[in-house]
């Protein structure tokens, strides 16, 4: 979760606290609205026409893959998916699942299918991103909240994959502080794409991708530049305000437009346009301000496309920054009509494993190093 380390500090004596307090304050104040609207206003021509904007988000796409130095894009070369430790459970089966993102360099993660999908009978498909949460005993990919999320998308009728951020996890390869880690992770969520439609069961042209705070950074990224990605839900993060202090969101010039403005977060969301957009805010960090300062430029873009309905915002004001049970009800909703799965059930009956059970490296023995992080070497 994104929290200044500031409020992280051990009470000490009242200055030292009112010292915590304004620096906590200082850096999580939201700019002034002048300036806010100042931002927007700079962009507001680009708006006027879909030919304008249409230029415009090819620009911006351009430099999300331009910054990320993924343009061209690397050669795709074989995954090599290894998958383990398969329990079947009720109406699905999860896995435990690795493959290369480029030779040596894996992408771990849990794979969730629908007993009932088939190559006659191809069935949706949702990738799920975690963001930068901690919990005593979890790991972010293995947290109840995101395995009661994919596994109540697969009873629905999905397949569905969650995978590790670069450092995180059974990601040990390479650091999550590597200078590169926005590009790896990037190609690491396209090349999760590449794996869901590989498989013989899952329909490519229903792929759904969503994930909170940090994850959803990685997602609208994805779905900016990757046009399979069909319906895109990001949680509690989109701003025009704040970019996130990862360097796997803003740790490379993804937000610089060649000869432009520079982009932000809001308008990256709006590039999706006009496929299927559900975006989650809250009211305790920086998408508080969402409904009323981006949310009307969001949905004047879809307008143009005459897709005025395809954009939703659901801000939950009294909730906080997380993907807690009333965000997961909104995601089987949203999914349900954007993917065509079954109706939502009323509650979630999955059950949550163990982490011992999700984790990718207690069932196969994979490289846990990475030969100086570069395309096309091999792993140690």
């Amino acid at each position: 979760m994104h929290t200044p380390s500031c409020c992280r500090e051990k009470f000490r004596p009242r200055f030292l606290a009112l010292w915590i307090t304004l620096c906590c304050s200082l850096l999580l104040a939201p700019a002034p609205s002048g300036a806010q609207s100042s931002r927007w206003e700079k962009l507001a021509h680009y708006y006027n026409s879909l030919d304008s904007w249409k230029a415009r988000a090819e620009a911006v796409r351009n430099g999300i893959l331009t910054g990320a130095e993924l343009s061209p894009l690397p050669e795709r070369t074989p995954l090599n998916a290894v998958f383990v430790n398969r329990r079947v459970r009720d109406g699905y089966a999860v896995e435990d699942v690795a493959f290369e993102a480029k030779p040596g360099f894996y992408v771990f993660g849990n794979l969730y299918r629908p007993l009932s999908a088939s190559k006659e009978k191809p069935a949706a498909a949702v990738l799920v991103a975690h963001g930068h949460f901690k919990e005593a005993g979890w790991y972010a990919r293995t947290r109840p909240e995101n395995q009661m999320l994919c596994a109540t998308l697969a009873q629905m009728g999905a397949v569905v994959f969650t995978y590790d951020m670069v450092g995180w996890g059974d990601s040990t390869q390479l650091p999550h502080n590597d200078r590169k880690v926005l590009q790896l992770q990037l190609w690491d969520s396209i090349s999760a794409v590449d794996f869901l439609v590989s498989l013989p069961e899952v329909d490519a042209k229903r792929i759904g991708v969503t994930g909170a705070s940090g994850g959803a950074t990685q997602i609208i990224y994805l779905a900016a530049v990757d046009p399979r990605v069909a319906a895109s839900m990001p949680v509690v993060m989109v701003s025009s305000r704040y970019t996130g202090h990862e360097r796997c969101e803003d740790g490379m010039k993804v937000h610089d437009v060649a000869g432009e403005p520079k982009t932000n977060n809001a308008e990256i969301a709006a590039v999706i346009a006009p496929r299927p957009l559900m975006l989650i805010s809250d009211g305790v960090d920086w998408t508080k301000h969402f409904p009323t300062e981006d949310f009307p430029y969001v949905e004047r873009i879809y307008k143009l496309y005459g897709a005025g309905d395809k954009v939703h915002n659901q801000h939950f004001a009294g909730e906080r920054h997380d993907y807690g049970p009333s965000k997961r009800k909104i995601a089987y909703e949203f999914f349900s009509k954007a993917l065509g799965l079954s109706a939502p059930p009323e509650k979630e009956t999955a059950p949550v494993e163990t982490q011992a059970d999700q984790s990718v490296r207690n069932w196969t023995k994979l490289p846990t190093t990475y030969a100086a992080g570069q395309p096309g070497t091999k792993a140690r």
